[in-house]
């Protein structure tokens, strides 16, 4: 618990740092009129600001901001000016704060986060101002604190609002800091852009980055799991593969080489069937046809003496089953019949010496 207490307080210190320099920016970009309303000690204000602006306006020399209220006088003066309003030190609570020299420029988160401890309010509830840091002994630097509560100033600042300032600051004297101005709290004219709010708005941004910083790195650790899931059954496949091809260069009966070797001695070869068909058939007879289909042959031809070619053929070691598939013929242009036969061939894939008879 500490340690998330030490990296909130280190978070708030860098949010309030930025936010104050981004207001500060601003200021600098954009540099309004500044108005002064001073607070005397009768609770009346006393105006300070250009004198022709002053004349234009018609503003007296000292108002009184009554019930959160303005003289009407003072909006031509307030208009697009920036304003402050410095009120007595009597209604400010100062304490002196010592830290570390590396800590000048978080000051103000530094402060922020332990408010709590230095004055009796919450965050929430206070609004504060530090003086420029100065050197201490050592290596520290010394800083003052003006606090008081937002509820004390927020009636002056809705005072003014209504006249539409480019802003409007609270400020005081510090006298332990020879009597400078300290801001203690600043609102913009759209009534949003302080350091408390920007830097709440700083910290949800950061929340949200990191929420998807998150989200993005579970879902790549899900996706780098699922690609390592997928290699892994690759490499397996791969490794399967390689083995089968390994048991197969080793001769198995399963193996690829193996099939190739069955295949070669179970298929006719069309090569040795015309070998052993002109072996077997005689000198008178001539094919002009042959289809080899599996182990199934057949051929068509012209031949003197077609029914001794059944046995011919079956004599030979390479064919079985003889048989006419269609009838035979014999025309007048033909020199002997037209037959038609079919035989079984047996793989056999050497040729066998037949002499025809």
């Amino acid at each position: 618990m500490k340690f998330f207490g030490t990296l909130g307080a280190i978070l708030n210190a860098w949010t309030g740092g930025v936010a104050s320099a981004v207001i500060a920016g601003i200021n600098r970009i954009v540099s309004p009129r500044v108005v002064r309303l001073i607070e005397g000690d009768d609770g009346r204000f006393a105006v300070e600001a250009d004198e022709a602006r002053t004349r234009a306006g018609d503003v007296p020399a000292k108002i009184a901001l009554a019930d959160g209220a303005a003289p009407p006088g003072l909006a031509t003066l307030v208009r697009g000016s920036r304003v402050e309003i410095v009120l007595q030190p009597k209604r400010f609570l100062f304490r002196p704060l010592e830290l570390p020299a590396r800590a000048a420029d978080f000051i103000e988160g530094l402060v922020r986060a332990q408010i709590d401890r230095l004055t009796p309010w919450s965050a929430s509830e206070a609004v504060f101002g530090c003086t420029a840091p100065t050197a201490g002994g050592g290596e520290s630097i010394t800083t003052t604190i003006a606090a008081t509560t937002r509820k004390a100033v927020t009636p002056y600042v809705l005072a003014l609002s209504a006249f539409h300032p480019s802003a409007v600051a609270i400020v005081t004297n510090v006298a332990d800091a020879g009597g400078a101005r300290v801001r203690v709290f600043e609102q913009s004219a759209r009534g949003s852009l302080d350091a408390a709010k920007l830097s709440h708005m700083l910290q949800l941004a950061l929340g949200a980055v990191a929420i998807v910083a998150v989200i993005a790195l579970a879902a790549s650790t899900w996706i780098a799991s699922s690609l390592g899931a997928q290699e892994d059954e690759l490499a397996r496949q791969i490794s399967e593969r390689r083995a089968a091809i390994r048991a197969g260069a080793d001769g198995g009966d399963r193996s690829p080489a193996a099939a190739l070797e069955r295949r070669k001695y179970q298929t006719p070869a069309s090569v040795i069937v015309l070998e052993t068909l002109s072996q077997v058939l005689p000198d008178n007879t001539y094919v002009t046809e042959l289809h080899l289909t599996g182990n199934k042959l057949q051929i068509s031809g012209i031949t003197t003496d077609a029914p001794s070619l059944i046995s011919l053929i079956e004599q030979s070691h390479h064919f079985t089953r003889a048989t006419f598939y269609a009838p035979t013929t014999r025309s007048p242009s033909d020199p002997g019949e037209r037959f038609h036969i079919e035989a079984q061939v047996e793989p056999k894939n050497t040729i066998k010496n037949t002499v025809a008879p």
